[in-house]
């Protein structure tokens, strides 16, 4: 896909590309985000697969023997974003979701965006979103973005569905953005924003939302549920690591500076720098 088709949140300096969830059930899991949400498989061994749309890896699940369930109360993932192109296939994704009776947890108008909410059948948060364009957006004069929670027409949403078959996430669907659940939300702001050099595009109470390039978030962090949380242990259900993507190699050398600087470990690999945020969640920096 052409940069010109990209939408917004992937031409920024950096974006997110993929998430890796570990579960206790694989079978359980992929069959929900084959058949419900609308991934593709793309690989498939014993201990995992990597899910996708178009032959984009999106999403990675793996399993092991000793895999605990996470509390809903440690630091991890609140949700992962999947991103579609537009607002017709947000309600093509919703009217298969109510052929289906699938529950939402939610649906709200953010004004940059609109969104619905579900979780896994292991209490992994998803949201499906599509953006409004960034010129219909509001900019305060500090370079956030007004953001807000307001009711969605479901109803409306769901009616001006296309009157089609569907067959899985559209493509040019991508990992728009992903929210955190952390323990501290200013140590939060100490990592994405004064180390990693993102900037905090909007708050909520308790919740920071950060980005580069004007997006209105690509990373966001709260304490909703997780207040005080110290770091994720080995076997833990959930995310596991996610990756972020430098399409601008000047910050991502600032970003490394800054580690080397806070002595932050990280670990050069194939597909990056591997390191660890403040919660122990994997991070993956990769140009």
């Amino acid at each position: 896909m052409s940069d010109s088709a990209q939408p917004f949140a992937l031409t920024r300096p950096a974006h997110v590309r993929g998430a890796h969830l570990v579960v206790g059930d694989l079978g359980l899991v992929s069959d929900f985000y084959r058949k419900i949400i609308g991934l593709k498989v793309l690989e498939k061994n014993a201990s995992g697969e990597v899910l996708g749309v178009e032959g984009q890896p999106l999403l990675t699940l793996t399993t092991g023997n000793n895999v605990a369930r996470a509390p809903r109360n440690a630091a991890g993932l609140f949700h992962t974003a999947f991103l579609v192109p537009d607002r017709r296939e947000l309600a093509r994704w919703l009217a298969h979701a109510a052929e289906n009776d699938v529950r939402l947890d939610g649906a709200s108008d953010h004004l940059v965006s609109e969104a619905l909410y579900l979780s896994d059948p292991e209490g992994n948060g998803i949201e499906i979103y599509r953006d409004r364009k960034p010129e219909e957006w509001t900019y305060h004069p500090d370079g956030t973005v007004a953001m807000a929670t307001e009711r969605l027409n479901l109803q409306a949403l769901y009616d001006s569905a296309p009157k089609e078959s569907w067959n899985g996430m559209a493509d040019g669907t991508a990992i728009g953005h992903i929210h955190l659940q952390v323990g501290d939300v200013p140590q939060a702001d100490a990592f994405y924003r004064d180390v990693l050099g993102l900037k905090v595009m909007a708050r909520y109470p308790g919740a920071s939302f950060f980005a580069t390039g004007g997006y209105h978030h690509h990373i966001a962090a709260n304490i909703w549920n997780s207040r005080g949380a110290g770091t994720r242990e080995e076997n833990m259900t959930g995310l596991s690591d996610y990756t972020l993507r430098f399409n601008d190699k000047a910050a991502l050398d600032k970003a490394l500076a800054a580690l080397e600087a806070q002595e932050i470990a990280t670990t050069k690999t194939a597909e990056g720098f591997s390191l660890k945020d403040p919660w122990d969640i994997g991070l993956t920096l990769a140009a």
